[in-house]
């Protein structure tokens, strides 16, 4: 859909919820229930019955002025998921409503979940808001990232009008590890100040919240560097925080996916292995 056609066609409402359990040595897809055009593949096991590869797809393609997407995942005790897309995400200029995403994943004790999305494309003129939420149980393992591209730089298109805004939480037993918040403005100083993203199009952020982090595993991913760009790990108590800042979505996929391979052994005691879908 051409963004064009997106800022005058209907808005979207979607809701998709997952929930995961153990079944015997495997996690399943116990649960699904969705409306609207947001919906899952049929799960894989690429690494074997502990760990459930699941694909959200959005088929409309893109997310548009008006649209409202609601995606919830709950993961029962002992199970193991990893979450990812097919593709980009985009958010299509508006003429004028705001579109929203909601995310919230509920982790109960000795889980583990990966949301490894591809990158997320604002388009110049959109109007966006999205908000994480992470609620941890005890023993729980969460890895994500977000990957944002403001404007198609590819194109030679730059966010000069319109809103990004984001809030994330990570939580543990009801305690914030993690609260963060953003508000970029197309054109506004923030994108251009030193301080902030210094003209730069791509920003991306790596969450990584475990009880066993440590200050040697920081020194690993601090070894890491990414190819064009800069890069930064930081830890915090309870979660590591790695960024991204430059101007290739690839550059950003390419270390986080390294930051990942050094973080999955160590927290989630299994090989980084790429996800199929990404190769395809």
């Amino acid at each position: 859909m051409s963004q064009a056609a997106a800022s005058r066609a209907p808005a979207w409402q979607a809701q998709l919820a997952l929930e995961f359990a153990k079944r015997g040595r495997r996690t399943v897809l116990a649960r699904r229930a969705h409306d609207g055009p947001l919906v899952v593949q049929k799960p894989l096991y690429p690494e074997g019955d502990a760990v459930c590869h699941t694909i959200i797809v959005h088929p409309p393609g893109g997310i548009a002025g008006g649209d409202r997407l609601d995606l919830g995942a709950t993961v029962q005790p002992g199970s193991s998921v990893l979450l990812t897309t097919p593709g980009a995400t985009k958010w299509y200029r508006s003429a004028g409503p705001t579109a929203t995403q909601n995310i919230q994943f509920t982790l109960g004790p000795d889980t583990t979940l990966e949301w490894l999305p591809q990158e997320t494309i604002v388009f110049d003129a959109a109007l966006a808001e999205q908000k994480t939420e992470v609620r941890l149980g005890a023993e729980s393992c969460y890895i994500g990232w977000e990957i944002l591209c403001l404007g198609r730089s590819g194109a030679g298109e730059r966010f000069t009008n319109g809103k990004w805004l984001a809030r994330t939480l990570i939580d543990r037993g009801g305690k914030p590890l993690l609260l963060e918040r953003a508000c970029l403005e197309g054109g506004g100083a923030g994108l251009r100040s030193p301080a902030l993203l210094a003209d730069q199009p791509v920003v991306g952020t790596l969450i990584a919240a475990a009880p066993q982090l440590s200050v040697a595993l920081l020194g690993l991913c601090r070894q890491a560097a990414p190819v064009g760009g800069d890069g930064a790990v930081t830890l915090l108590p309870g979660v590591l925080v790695a960024r991204y800042l430059g101007d290739s979505s690839e550059a950003a996929k390419k270390y986080f996916f390294e930051l990942w391979r050094i973080l999955r052994p160590a927290l989630l005691r299994r090989e980084g292995i790429e996800p199929r879908i990404w190769r395809t």
